[in-house]
């Protein structure tokens, strides 16, 4: 070892002295070469300068001085660092940033590394988290509009408990008394029935959906709304005063409100309400008698009253010839699965009248409640159905009731509103002979004419 190091040394040596014939500068180097090139003496360690590792940032400038063909404000142009020195140092969106550009496909279903706690969208799952139910408030134009509705499809299926359900949905507490104003107001717009049945609703909404305070307020609503309700409802008060009545004879009100209602200012027609009221309950037996108080409508009156109320409407028509005001009062009557009466009592008087110009006047009636759906052709046909069967009654009060029933009936028949089925069953009464002397002792079959045997 010891003598490799001295041919060593002395090959350097050698090499620096012809260095040295050149110039100073070739000197230099090639010393700094012979020293890079000596091997490493045992128990030295060579000693290297630690790399000094430099942070760049955008907002540094280039020395003016150093060469530099990139332009300084585009050199971080396109470089994905952090831009703040702030940032982790990783490329922007994985990867895949860049103008227009969302990031990897699919990296929006995975879950981000990073969060912020201070976003305002972060959600941890160590929180306790409380949720509140919050109703938003609704004005009383939007709360009339969303329950008018429920009110009139009450009307034609009837069901309370429906109701009740659809209402509770929609009310909150502020809005309660509302229920009962906004339904005797809509009932003031309809027939007696309806009315009826209205007051039939706030008797099973008291205690469901509704207190007595909050039907107790709803009537104070209506007592200051009188003023506008009476330019459309002449007798709004009158109305208004049935309905509290029968309020208090279902229990849903005090009797003492009738006295002392808590309107501070009543007008006039609010006083024409309260005395009509209070004169219903101060009669003999009152509270019994205003379970009738909007009188006996549709299917509830006995026969006999619908019977003469129609036999009246068609001698009416009769003397007046008014076909609208006919049909105005059989829909008053709201018995439509009744109607086959009316044809029944029309065909009749046809009968009976033996006069060409009732029966043209008849004939016309019945096609007019045809053509306008109010009288079905079922109901058309029943009616006639029971002329057919009573033929052997009618005739004994009019022996002329064939030739009438075939004439009526032809007449009926070229204005088109009756089926060939119900003129099929017409009846004859014509000499039925099933054997004779001359026919051989033979069956014939009935005959079809319509001739009359005087």
């Amino acid at each position: 070892m010891e003598k490799a190091a001295c041919v060593s040394e002395r090959q350097m040596e050698v090499e620096v002295l012809h260095a040295a014939d050149g110039s100073a500068e070739e000197g230099a180097m090639a010393v700094k070469e012979a020293l890079m090139k000596k091997p490493a003496v045992d128990g030295e360690r060579l000693k290297r300068k630690a790399k000094r590792l430099v942070k760049h940032n955008s907002g540094e400038r280039v020395p003016a001085n150093t060469m530099d063909f990139v332009v300084p404000h585009r050199r971080w142009k396109n470089s994905r660092r952090s831009r703040n020195g702030h940032g982790r140092g990783l490329p922007k969106k994985g990867g895949a940033g860049g103008k227009g550009v969302w990031g990897l496909p699919g990296s929006e279903i995975l879950e981000e590394d990073f969060e912020d706690h201070n976003d305002p969208n972060y959600d941890s799952d160590d929180k306790n988290i409380e949720l509140k139910e919050v109703i938003p408030d609704i004005t009383p134009e939007e709360y009339f509009k969303r329950v008018e509705p429920i009110f009139l499809e009450y009307y034609e299926h009837g069901d309370t408990l429906e109701v009740a359900q659809s209402i509770y949905e929609e009310t909150t507490d502020p809005l309660r008394p509302m229920v009962t104003s906004i339904a005797i107001e809509i009932a003031m717009d309809h027939k007696q029935s309806h009315r009826e049945m209205t007051s039939v609703l706030i008797s099973d909404l008291y205690g469901r959906v509704v207190t007595g305070r909050d039907i107790s307020r709803g009537f104070d609503m209506v007592l200051k709304n009188l003023p506008d309700l009476i330019l459309d409802t002449p007798e709004a008060p009158t109305i208004l005063g049935n309905f509290i009545a029968r309020a208090v004879a279902d229990d849903c009100i005090p009797p003492r409100y009738v006295t002392n209602p808590e309107v501070e200012e009543l007008n006039e027609h609010a006083i024409v309400a309260l005395k009509r009221a209070d004169t219903l309950l101060s009669m003999k037996k009152g509270l019994a008698h205003l379970d009738n108080v909007w009188g006996l409508g549709g299917p509830l009156r006995p026969v006999k009253i619908i019977t003469k109320q129609m036999t009246l409407l068609l001698q009416e028509y009769l003397s007046s010839r008014d076909i609208k005001e006919a049909h105005r009062c059989l829909l008053t009557l709201e018995v439509p699965h009744f109607h086959h009466e009316l044809v029944y009592e029309a065909a009749v008087m046809a009968l009976e009248s033996i006069n060409q110009s009732t029966e043209e006047a008849l004939c016309a009636l019945l096609k007019s409640l045809d053509a306008a759906c109010i009288v079905s052709p079922l109901m058309m046909e029943q009616g006639f159905q029971r002329v057919f069967d009573d033929m052997t009654d009618i005739v004994l009060d009019v022996p002329l009731a064939y030739i009438m029933l075939d004439r009526f009936v032809e007449r009926c028949s070229r204005a088109g509103f009756l089926s060939d089925k119900t003129i099929r069953n017409m009846p004859s009464r014509g000499r039925k002979r099933f054997v004779s002397e001359g026919d051989g002792g033979q069956f014939k079959p009935p005959t079809a004419s319509f001739a009359c045997d005087n």
